[in-house]
């Protein structure tokens, strides 16, 4: 079944990427994460496939591939961080690989129903800490689970970003990639709170 919600005001459904930034301002242990995030190339840090029904997400985190759980329609990372293994993250926008490729509604249906199935099939597989090689199937780290359950249906998400001070770079699917391959939307808040976090680092 493809389900709806709003997430931080952005309509979401099944099969579409909540893409954020580790940390959370005014958050002391928000501030390991923030580190973490700053090896990755881009803002965006991370991502989670919306499932449904209301606000149910699956990602690829420390806990491996896991379902958790978003209330009230806003990205609440301290309630989630159970679920989550610990992690702080900072709502971004919301990346929508469907959109505007010239699918009928049900062949995006097709496609959500599908994306949505690969990733719960992988439900408890443990994180991938070999960034590249992201066509194994044993194991996912957050942006690899999202390509992989896109690349059956002829959608690649890789789209060559790299690092330059490091060959071979290309082969990691960088979550900033997603991002950027993809029609996407940010909110007002996301973008305040962005700005808090980008200052934090630049400073």
């Amino acid at each position: 079944m493809i389900h709806s919600y709003e997430i931080n005001g952005l309509p979401i459904r099944t099969g579409d990427i909540v893409c954020t930034m580790n940390g959370k301002p005014d958050i002391l242990p928000g501030e390991f994460w923030r580190l973490v995030g700053r090896l990755v190339p881009g803002d965006v840090d991370h991502v989670a496939i919306y499932l449904g029904p209301q606000g149910r997400f699956i990602e690829a985190g420390a806990l491996g591939v896991a379902v958790f759980e978003m209330h009230t329609g806003e990205w609440n990372t301290e309630h989630a961080m159970p679920e989550r293994g610990m992690l702080l993250d900072t709502f971004y926008g919301v990346a929508y690989p469907l959109a505007g490729i010239g699918l009928t509604s049900g062949e995006e249906d097709e496609i959500r129903a599908g994306v949505a199935a690969y990733c719960l099939s992988h439900k408890g597989k443990p994180y991938n800490l070999n960034f590249f090689d992201p066509e194994r199937e044993d194991a996912f780290y957050c942006s690899q689970l999202a390509y992989k359950a896109y690349q059956p249906w002829h959608i690649n998400l890789n789209t060559g970003l790299f690092m330059e001070q490091l060959p071979g770079t290309n082969q990691i699917i960088y979550p900033q990639e997603i991002w950027n391959g993809c029609a996407h939307r940010r909110s007002p808040q996301s973008e305040e709170s962005a700005s808090i976090l980008l200052h934090q680092t630049v400073g």
